[in-house]
């Protein structure tokens, strides 16, 4: 699949190894603040789902450091599965270092979790005043481990903050009634 003839006047962007089959139709948003994203249209069956972006350097491991990533791949993850969403690529190389920081923020914009190989104090803290969950992981990993994981997850009993942003019932927990009996 060949994208570069798609790309709106003064950005550019190299092509996502993927045929259209496999990604759906793909379409390039206008370019804000510098980044440009692809977005990848669907079929629009995910329902309450996690926006999960991955900082990587060549779309199938998690596998670049937040500050010097240069695309990030998103993927919406729900308890049917996951789908490619979009493709965010930051071109930082002409700003001041906070500058970078606050640009990549602001590009991963209504993404809930956010994977990268490591990420800094001040980025993290910016990151999570976002309303971005910030994960680390130790070594590259690959996304569709990760993704498998999520959707296990999901349809196990996710933690709290994923119920919140998914939007999910909580099943009875006996462990509170007890609390509801007065003892």
């Amino acid at each position: 699949m060949n994208l570069e003839n798609s790309a709106p006047e003064g950005a550019s962007f190299s092509a996502i190894a993927a045929s259209e089959s496999e990604l759906g139709f793909a379409q390039v948003a206008t370019k804000k603040n510098d980044s440009t994203k692809i977005k990848v249209e669907g079929n629009g069956t995910m329902d309450s789902a996690l926006k999960v972006a991955f900082a990587t350097k060549d779309m199938e491991e998690i596998n670049a450091h937040f500050g010097g990533a240069k695309e990030f791949v998103v993927y919406n993850v729900s308890k049917e599965g996951f789908e490619l969403s979009e493709v965010i690529k930051t071109d930082t190389s002409d700003k001041e270092d906070d500058d970078k920081t606050d640009f990549r923020v602001r590009a991963l914009k209504g993404v809930n979790i956010m994977y990268s190989e490591s990420i800094g104090g001040t980025a993290a803290a910016k990151v999570i005043r976002a309303g971005i969950h910030p994960m680390k992981v130790n070594e590259p990993t690959l996304i569709v481990d990760v993704l498998n994981s999520l959707v296990t997850m999901i349809n196990g009993n996710p933690p709290p903050w994923v119920k919140r942003i998914i939007q999910m019932k909580t099943e009875h927990d006996v462990r509170q009634d007890r609390w509801a009996e007065g003892e």
